[in-house]
């Protein structure tokens, strides 16, 4: 079977010759869902961008459904059918939720009231400028817009950032949902480790730009001590 996604010896970083994140290789079949963690610094975002064209690789390739996509080309990845959700959410904050979300439409795709199915704590705020949302509530327009888009392979990085536990447990879920019932194929960066690993499928932790422990989420989140040890740098 064709993987929805696949990186091959993949390098990342910002100065050729330096790579902040050495040798990455990564497969997910569509429907997985990739708990990506690891201390800060240790090039998620860096790897993630990546992947989504963002920054060229100083090594390896990228596939998305058994398709290369061209690199440095974030048109390309697109057009492959990946969409990143940065940690900054990059929404249109002058613009209200609704008027985000059609911007995402396509024809025949996901639509407004599939989004709000998920997502019903923004019906009331459909008229609201994004810039004017809770934290939680931007963070929900921003995944309902990625979702807008139909995708085939979703990179969310960081979907806790700036918000309460309570509200990250709340959000959750539904990407485990997306990925069960649509077959989307996600890669989550998330720094509430138990979480993520509760709603996904495989984990893999990067320290210092090296892969030093993949495996299944489960059994990772039965086994603190092996992440805390992955987390110094000292798993192999």
């Amino acid at each position: 079977m064709t993987a929805a996604l696949r990186c091959a010896g993949m390098d990342a970083g910002y100065t050729a010759g330096r790579p902040a994140v050495r040798g990455a290789d990564l497969t997910l079949k569509a429907g997985e869902v990739l708990a990506l963690i690891g201390p800060n610094g240790a090039g998620k975002t860096t790897l993630l961008m990546t992947i989504a064209g963002l920054l060229p690789p100083l090594a390896g390739h990228v596939e998305i459904g058994g398709v290369a996509v061209k690199p440095g080309s974030a048109r390309s990845a697109v057009s492959a059918g990946l969409v990143l959700v940065p940690d900054d959410r990059s929404l249109f904050k002058s613009l209200t939720t609704h008027e985000n979300l059609k911007l995402a439409a396509r024809r025949g795709g996901t639509t407004v009231d599939q989004v709000l199915d998920h997502f019903p704590g923004l019906r009331p705020r459909m008229k609201v400028a994004a810039g004017n949302l809770s934290g939680g509530e931007q963070q929900m327009l921003a995944i309902g817009r990625a979702l807008m888009q139909d995708p085939k392979v979703l990179l969310i990085d960081e979907l806790s950032m700036g918000l309460a536990p309570v509200i990250v447990e709340s959000l959750l879920p539904v990407i485990r949902w997306v990925a069960d019932e649509s077959g989307v194929a996600c890669i989550l960066v998330e720094q509430h480790v138990a979480l993520a690993l509760g709603v996904s499928d495989t984990a893999i932790v990067l320290s210092h730009g090296d892969v030093v422990l993949r495996g299944d989420a489960k059994e990772l989140a039965a086994d603190e001590s092996r992440i805390e040890r992955a987390y110094l740098g000292q798993a192999s």
